[in-house]
């Protein structure tokens, strides 16, 4: 059957599709699936070394503060106890690192920013030993004035949180507590409010969330013969990982070799550095191996959150529905560190608009540097809380038009050709106006199920499960919709690219492939999706996937819904070359008996080279006999550009990603209790190529949407920029008691842009889930609710 192969260039080319058995599109089962929920897979923290001492951290006590001294003696004096670091003891000249601004001290250097900030390090030969060597290091703070929101960051006599700024943002910021800035300008807003029927406007609040991933923060770092060290860690991103820890080991890169061990989870929380560079700063003072892993508690302090927001929408309508102008302002609190806040600016103001066709906009996005917890990556990225505004902001006009909320988004819906508030023409489909019908097309769960399902019903069978909501007289009925856009990559002229090392040889008389890169497999599937790619391109059945490390070139983060398109692009790319290399190799040896072999294009089927009609030419493993192909190459997506600093215009992103949700939730409107009872989806994929990968991702990004929406919260008390809930007893995260029916509708419009035309698809689900959860609380209280996440006291009245 006939397939779209997308070439570097862009252009479409006509290829035959391969059957191969697990090949792309079908859904073949995880490798790690079964030794996941059997409890046999090795995670990080189950690694173990010989003669192996364990690392402890200090963190700081208080938010923001001068050390006045720091006295290690009685740590160093405890039997056990082999090093301890402070500030002082760092090798290098380099004592900072960050993703993209290097403002992250390895220690606490004089001053500490955030509750929680690492100030020492001990090594010792146990980890209760290391523990308490750690509690006996005394420190004196003297407490320093807060920076806690806007108001307290941009005041004429504010604090600066990093005084003496020289970063690449610093010259186009109004105040050296703003990290970033980004206006986007289109259009004429004043004259477009002129034509407006109707203006709305809100102010919306956005919690900070926690990635909530099953495994801690943990790594093992083994001292080499060399004088390097090699570094078995769960991250995100390996090469990041390794130009940030080698300078400040003071080590060339090709000294420090990283290897991804098993990851419990990830969802932007390890992108950023936590105990990498002070395991390998241990390993080296000791010249032992150090195991770090942090207990629950302390990995809320070890990674950048959600950032919180405060989000003031505008917008105007006229009477027959159409929309006129948008305004809005996006202050997005980062934290006492930079992390990834620059580039979830760029996102939160360029996707501010939402999945709507406006020509008059006036944005204005920005981060601030605080003193409260470190905010960076999470899934969905500057979008979901954009989402959170926008989709109540269309509610709220649908309701004053006297329209339904779904017809009036279809109204306004984005498609194909649509240009984007930076000037950005959308050049893939955007099936919004459909994914929206399909949501609502879809047909209700009956209501208060508990009687309908008669005497003795088990309500776990029920959808919604045994989520907390009771089955009296005051559960009322509501339905919400909500739409989202998201981008996919990485954006605004960044190089973005993946590689990937492709080996095919005979093994045991069969033709077998290894596919070897750096991509960090988190839970996404990649690890299926590329021997997926690798049967359907070689045409054999035996795939390898060799382990992600340095030793092979950089595949970016797993973040940005990216690797399936990049990684997974480079993989297919490769193994092209690799094909006609393989077939050239066969034309030497077989071309002049055969005429087929003149045929441009042969393919590889189950081992074997064959003709577009089937007759079959040769035998892969006779091709290569003795001899294998082996190719490392890079794949980049095509190119983007800034936006620019004073209008926000320009082709920032690489592709976008859609998805609609239906929620259907009852609400005991007496104890302010809320149950989910269906989160419906519906989201254009481009290509499935793991179809219950596909699903699977969908249903996870929904239900962490959902968390936002009615429980998930990091609370940080306003007086002392101290986290007061970082346990997963005080921080709620939903259950599979939770959990809705989350029926998935998928689309497969291609993308002729994208490998296999496929579209990344792991982050959108996490943006429209959370407002539909929130628009159908609304429409059966009939409350305003501007703030995540929905707590009793909001439903009740006790606020």
């Amino acid at each position: 059957m006939a397939n779209t192969r997308t070439t570097p260039s862009g252009t479409p080319t006509n290829v035959t599709q391969k059957h191969t058995r697990g090949g792309i599109g079908e859904s073949t089962l995880r490798p790690d699936g079964t030794l996941k929920v059997t409890g046999e897979f090795a995670y990080s923290s189950d690694m173990w070394h010989e003669d192996m001492l364990w690392g402890q951290t200090l963190r700081s006590t208080v938010a923001h503060a001068e050390i006045v001294s720091i006295d290690v003696s009685e740590a160093l004096a405890m039997p056990g106890v082999y090093s301890v670091l402070t500030y002082d003891d760092l090798p290098a000249e380099m004592k900072n690192y960050g993703l993209e601004i290097q403002d992250t001290p390895v220690l606490a250097n004089g001053r500490v920013r955030h509750h929680g900030e690492p100030v020492a390090l001990v090594a010792a030969d146990h980890p209760e030993t290391a523990r308490r060597a750690a509690a006996k290091i005394k420190i004196d703070y003297r407490e320093l004035p807060l920076v806690t929101d806007e108001a307290s960051a941009l005041a004429a006599d504010a604090p600066l949180v990093h005084e003496g700024r020289d970063d690449h943002h610093a010259g186009h910021v109004p105040h050296p507590n703003i990290v970033h800035r980004q206006p986007i300008i289109r259009g004429n807003v004043e004259e477009a409010r002129k034509r407006a029927d109707v203006i709305v406007e809100g102010e919306y609040t956005f919690g900070m969330q926690d990635q909530a991933f099953l495994g801690p923060e943990s790594g093992l770092a083994v001292p080499g013969e060399d004088g390097g060290v090699d570094l078995y860690v769960a991250t995100q991103w390996l090469h990041s990982d390794l130009k940030q820890i080698a300078p400040v080991l003071g080590l060339p890169e090709e000294k420090v070799r990283m290897t991804l061990s098993g990851v419990g989870g990830a969802f932007g929380g390890r992108e950023d550095i936590s105990m990498q560079i002070h395991a390998c700063l241990l390993a080296l003072a000791t010249n032992k191996p150090v195991k770090i892993v942090y207990n629950r508690f302390e990995s809320f302090f070890g990674h950048v959150h959600r950032h919180p927001a405060k989000l003031h929408y505008e917008h105007g309508a006229t009477k027959d529905g159409k929309l006129t102008h948008m305004k809005c302002r996006i202050v997005l609190d980062g934290g006492a560190y930079a992390s990834a806040s620059p580039a979830v600016v760029g996102n939160a103001s360029s996707l501010s608009v939402g999945p709507y066709v406006l020509d008059d906009v006036d944005i204005e996005a920005i981060a601030l540097y605080t003193n409260n917890p470190p905010c960076g990556a999470m899934r969905g990225f500057g979008a979901v809380q954009a989402c959170f505004a926008y989709e109540a902001q269309m509610d709220k006009l649908a309701a004053k038009l006297g329209m339904d909320p779904v017809e009036f988004r279809q109204l306004n819906a984005m498609e194909m050709g649509t240009v984007m508030p930076t000037g950005q023409v959308v050049d893939s489909p955007a099936p919004v106006a459909e994914l929206l019908r399909r949501v609502k097309a879809r047909p209700l769960p009956p209501e208060r199920q508990w009687e309908s399902a008669g005497e003795g019903a088990d309500v776990r069978a029920l959808p919604g499960g045994l989520s907390n909501t009771t089955h009296g007289e005051g559960v009322v009925r509501g339905v919400g919709y909500a739409v989202g856009i998201k981008n996919v990559g990485f954006s605004e002229g960044f190089d973005d690219y993946s590689t990937a090392r492709v080996r095919l040889e005979v093994i045991n008389g069969e033709p077998v492939a290894m596919v070897h890169t750096a991509m960090a497999e988190v839970g996404q599937g990649g690890v299926t999706v590329h021997a997926q790619i690798a049967r359907t391109e070689l045409g054999v059945t035996q795939v390898t996937i060799h382990p992600a490390d340095t030793q092979v070139g950089s595949a970016g983060s797993t973040s940005a819904s990216r690797q399936t398109y990049m990684t997974g692009g480079a993989v297919k790319n490769t193994c092209e070359h690799v094909r006609e290399a393989l077939l050239e190799m066969g034309r030497r040896k077989n071309g002049s008996y055969h005429p087929a072999w003149a045929h441009a294009e042969l393919l590889l089927e189950g081992g074997k080279v064959v003709t577009d009609g089937g007759e079959v030419l040769a035998d892969i493993a006779d091709i290569l006999e003795d001899e294998a192909i082996d190719l490392e190459l890079e794949f980049r997506h095509r190119p983007t550009v800034p936006f620019d600093l004073k209008t926000g215009q320009g082709d920032g992103h690489v592709q976008y990603t859609f998805a609609a949700h239906r929620a259907v939730v009852e609400v005991d409107t007496e104890l302010g209790l809320v149950k989910v009872v269906e989160l419906a989806t519906a989201q254009d994929v481009g290509k499935a190529l793991n179809m219950l990968s596909v699903v699977g991702q969908i249903q996870g990004g929904t239900t962490q949407g959902l968390g936002v929406a009615v429980m998930e919260e990091i609370i940080v008390d306003p007086k002392t920029a101290k986290v007061r809930n970082p346990s997963f007893t005080d921080y709620l995260i939903p259950t599979i008691l939770d959990t809705p029916t989350i029926p998935v509708d998928v689309l497969e419009l291609a993308d002729p842009n994208a490998p296999y035309g496929l579209r990344g698809l792991g982050e959108a689900p996490t943006l429209s889930s959370t407002p539909a959860v929130l628009a159908a609380i609304r429409q059966a209280t009939g409350l305003e609710l501007n703030k995540t996440p929905i707590r009793p006291e909001a439903l009740t009245g006790t606020l």
